[in-house]
């Protein structure tokens, strides 16, 4: 088996994602994707975190409060290898950035900042994530897969979603109600997406937060994968 993870920008934080995409299983690999990594020989994809979507993307301002910087160039590649995931029905995971570019993908939109208030909540602080709870959708795919209807997750984003892109449902909201999570809202004939605003290859590693918003997500993904290879 080979997971396509996007390169989010940081060998250590690349590795973490290696790390836990990988768990026990020595039978999958990971397959950088960037210039050089073809999705082609992929049986999934992973869309990771890092820089904000450029807002030409999706008509938000060129200037804002706080602005993590931008890479065009990441975004047009990882909304092209999205496309392509898609079309192929290669399940996908998103990861933070990698929610937000899948709803800016599918024609939605951010919030540009979630303000000081927002930052007490949801962006990191000396280089250490935040924790916050979330509540997860009656009858939703992620509730299916947690078997939980709350948690506890960790925390490092500025941005969120605000205009849901077409055909995707939330599947998880933090306290304050930002949007946490995201999924097909007709996941019949679909294959599987999921994308969730919080870091689970950082509380693998970390051991933070609670374990089924980490571990039941990796395990679903996998077994996602394997399924869809059965079916072709």
């Amino acid at each position: 088996m080979k997971i396509g993870l996007t390169y989010t920008g940081s060998d250590e934080k690349h590795e973490n994602y290696v790390r836990w995409l990988q768990g026990e299983d020595a039978a999958i690999a990971i397959v950088r994707l960037d210039a050089g990594g073809l999705l082609s020989e992929c049986d999934g994809l992973v869309l990771s975190g890092g820089v904000d979507v450029h807002p030409a993307l999706y008509g938000g301002a060129l200037e804002y409060r706080e602005n993590h910087g931008w890479k065009r160039e990441r975004d047009d590649f990882e909304a092209a290898a999205l496309q392509s995931a898609l079309e192929r029905g290669l399940p996908v995971l998103g990861v933070c950035r990698g929610l937000q570019l899948i709803n800016v993908a599918l024609k939605g939109n951010l919030i540009q900042d979630l303000g000081e208030r927002g930052d007490e909540v949801h962006q990191d602080s000396h280089r250490m994530d935040k924790q916050h709870g979330v509540e997860v959708e009656e009858g939703s795919l992620l509730q299916a897969m947690i078997r939980a209807d709350k948690g506890l997750v960790n925390s490092a984003h500025h941005q969120a979603i605000g205009e849901l892109g077409r055909g995707l449902r939330v599947n998880c909201r933090a306290d304050d109600g930002t949007i946490e999570g995201i999924e097909w809202a007709e996941p019949e004939g679909r294959s599987f997406l999921l994308a969730v605003q919080w870091h689970p290859e950082r509380m693998y590693v970390n051991g933070v937060g609670d374990v089924p918003f980490y571990k039941a997500i990796r395990d679903e993904f996998v077994k996602a994968i394997k399924n869809s290879h059965a079916n072709h």
